[in-house]
């Protein structure tokens, strides 16, 4: 498979063109037809693909797993235990001796520098499966959910959402609210992202994404009104005010952040044929109300089932 990612690592969206992001969609609305009238593709024959998870998971390594398996390939799943890193071997080391073995590297970690870190030393190819700062597989499955419930619908280009808002409400510098800040930014989406003051994204963040702002001509208003943010938008975002080891903020977070939950409310203020998201785990009754999450509006399982897809795609882009 000829493509522009060949041998390319992905750390975020701002590593891929939208070019580059059409074709992932693309070959994931291929992948997923012909999973579903049960044709084999076996691109990833041969490859091994070692999956390293400093974080637990469930969707992430699922799809992982089960994708690379699909696609012919061998999953080798490495946690914490499995590797020297507890006692000392550096990251760099490890990049280098993984390089021998395996044909690329997909990792879940806490630390966005430890996934740099693994691509400057690494001779292979590595995929962010999330850290603390981006989540590109999230996002990737959430535009082809755009398109598939959006797009589609109203006839509008693949990955152009230009005259299309997405709402983003809660924790503004989380990784998923990076993403989706890159999202909109990356296809002309116009965005408003609701947040407590004390939680707006960074400027490091927030640098990058205007720049791709520029470029698109996508509208960003980061505000602390969440029905105002909500006003006549496309598409509703949250997503787990909490993250993964925030034990100790974690209820203060809590507090600050339960003004800024999806709810009922907000639908309403959003436009009539409005899609709720949230890339899971869900904990209704914080960033999401129990009807927001049953809600006929929600497309919450598309967006699970599209991991699985846009990571076939992706591996097989870069791998094929």
């Amino acid at each position: 498979m000829i493509s522009s990612l060949k041998n390319k690592s992905v750390l975020s969206l701002y590593d891929l063109s939208v070019e580059e992001i059409e074709t992932v969609l693309k070959t994931a609305e291929t992948l997923k037809i012909q999973r579903r009238v049960g044709q084999t593709v076996k691109i990833l024959e041969g490859k091994v693909i070692a999956l390293i998870f400093q974080k637990p998971s469930t969707r992430t390594k699922v799809s992982f797993l089960a994708g690379i398996s699909q696609l012919g390939g061998t999953p080798l799943y490495l946690d914490g235990r499995d590797l020297q890193l507890g006692r000392g071997e550096t990251i760099a080391d490890t990049a280098r001796v993984l390089s021998r073995y395996v044909d690329a590297i997909v990792a879940r970690v806490f630390a966005h520098s430890d996934l740099e870190e693994l691509a400057k030393y690494g001779s292979i190819p590595v995929i962010n499966a999330l850290s603390d700062d981006y989540h590109p597989c999230q996002a990737l499955a959430d535009i082809l959910t755009i398109y598939e419930k959006v797009n589609k619908v109203r006839g509008i280009k693949l990955a152009n959402f230009k005259g299309l808002k997405i709402t983003y409400t809660g924790d503004g510098d989380s990784n998923m609210a990076h993403e989706t800040l890159l999202l909109a930014a990356k296809t002309g989406m116009d965005i408003s992202l609701a947040s407590h003051k004390d939680y707006q994204p960074n400027d490091k963040v927030m640098e990058k994404v205007n720049k791709v702002a520029e470029e698109s001509g996508s509208k960003i208003v980061i505000t602390e009104d969440p029905l105002e943010a909500a006003k006549d938008a496309d598409i509703l975002y949250t997503d787990a005010l909490v993250s993964m080891g925030e034990d100790e903020i974690g209820q203060r977070k809590l507090k600050d952040l339960i003004a800024f939950q999806l709810d009922s409310k907000m639908i309403e203020a959003a436009k009539s044929d409005a899609i709720v998201m949230h890339p899971l785990p869900a904990i209704r009754g914080a960033e999401i109300s129990a009807e927001a999450m049953e809600s006929p509006r929600a497309v919450i399982w598309d967006q699970a089932e599209n991991r699985l897809h846009v990571q076939k795609a992706l591996l097989s882009l870069i791998l094929g």
